[in-house]
């Protein structure tokens, strides 16, 4: 342990100034209730990394004093007793130190985003109709969970799959920092098991994507209305009464990107053009920072930025009851409570094992 580096790291509490000046602007608040939120989340972080940092300044003081006292003391008894001080405080300072970088990155992890309500996104990828079940069974899987969170899942859009699965869904999940606990979820699912159409009892692989996109307001996305092709038409597919018999359906494309999405979800143009609205602008603004973060191109970039979407994050392999995130190479073995909307322990672990990642970078960079 290089306690010179140390107590050259921690020299200073800039985290205790930090709290004194967000604690000031709490009492002299003006302004909107997300306002008042986003300085109280700060003023918690930084709360715990004050505390955290006062508690490693005064361990590494008495590391040293215990040092001294072991280099200038005769006495066997005292200097063993100041031996295993040392070693005490060595184990703690370790992970107080490892604690401090671990909130760090998470603080770097982080986003403006993080308390938002987003846009759930699934589409059966290869595997044809057993693709569209799985696609169908991941969407039950988050909407369990939204349940237990005690957030609403409001469906915007749908393409039902002859055996019922979905070829696309697309949701708004609303809720407190419903974008943060999903976020690392976006990526390519992949599932093994026994469909069911299949007679021989042969294993297939098929394959799923999930986005999950910060859902955008208006302020965040200026949108042209020139730049939109609105089109009306009749809803088709599955449905109730209405499908095919008013001009309810609408299909917006924006013009610039290209960027083409739909919804015929209710019997009313007004409210389906509400909803396609709030998709576009959530990819419109997923675009714009996907831009940034690949002009960023660090490793929070390369973890959590667009190239993970096209790249295979899970697996579930049901003979096995077994789910494996590749990200973070790690196995669960409950895969039945999992797809039941059982997700806290693995969300949790898996933004546990990219920030250790980038703790395991930042050391190889040192």
């Amino acid at each position: 342990m290089d306690i010179l580096a140390l107590e050259k790291k921690y020299k200073e509490n800039s985290a205790q100034t930090k709290v004194r000046e967000l604690e000031s602007k709490l009492t002299d608040f003006q302004g909107n209730s997300e306002n008042i939120s986003e300085i109280s989340s700060e003023l918690s972080y930084y709360s715990e990394l004050s505390v955290k940092t006062s508690q490693i300044q005064k361990d590494l003081k008495e590391l040293k004093n215990a040092k001294e006292m072991l280099e200038v003391e005769n006495d066997h008894e005292i200097k063993e007793m100041a031996q295993e001080e040392i070693d005490t405080l060595e184990q703690d300072i370790e992970v107080l130190d490892n604690d401090i970088r671990k909130m760090k990155i998470s603080k770097r992890f982080s986003s403006q985003d993080d308390d938002r309500s987003t846009i759930l996104e699934i589409r059966a990828g290869a595997g044809g109709e057993e693709a569209s079940l799985f696609a169908a069974d991941l969407f039950r899987m988050y909407k369990q969970y939204a349940s237990k969170k005690g957030w609403s899942v409001n469906l915007l859009e749908a393409s039902i799959s002859e055996s019922g699965g979905y070829k696309e869904v697309i949701a708004q999940i609303e809720g407190k920092n419903v974008y943060r606990d999903l976020k690392y979820e976006s990526g390519v699912h992949r599932v093994q098991r026994v469909p069911t159409t299949e007679s021989s009892g042969r294993i297939h692989t098929s394959t799923t994507s999930v986005a999950i996109l910060p859902e955008a307001k208006e302020v965040d996305i200026e949108i042209n209305p020139q730049d939109l092709n609105i089109e009306v038409m009749r809803s088709s597919g599955a449905g109730g009464q209405s499908v095919n018999k008013t001009d309810s359906a609408v299909r917006i494309t924006h013009i610039p990107t290209g960027i083409v999405v739909s919804c015929q979800e209710t019997k009313f143009q007004a409210q389906n053009k509400e909803k396609a609205m709030a998709i576009l602008r959530a990819r419109l603004y997923d675009k714009k920072k996907q831009e940034e973060d690949d002009k960023r191109g660090d490793m929070r970039s390369k973890l959590i930025g667009s190239a993970m979407r096209s790249e295979k994050i899970r697996t579930y392999n049901f003979p096995q009851s077994r789910i494996t995130d590749h990200r973070i190479k790690k196995s669960w073995f409950d895969i039945d409570s999992i797809m039941n909307g059982n997700l806290e322990e693995i969300l949790k672990e898996v933004k546990d094992g990219i920030i250790n990642q980038l703790l395991k970078e930042e050391d190889k960079s040192e």
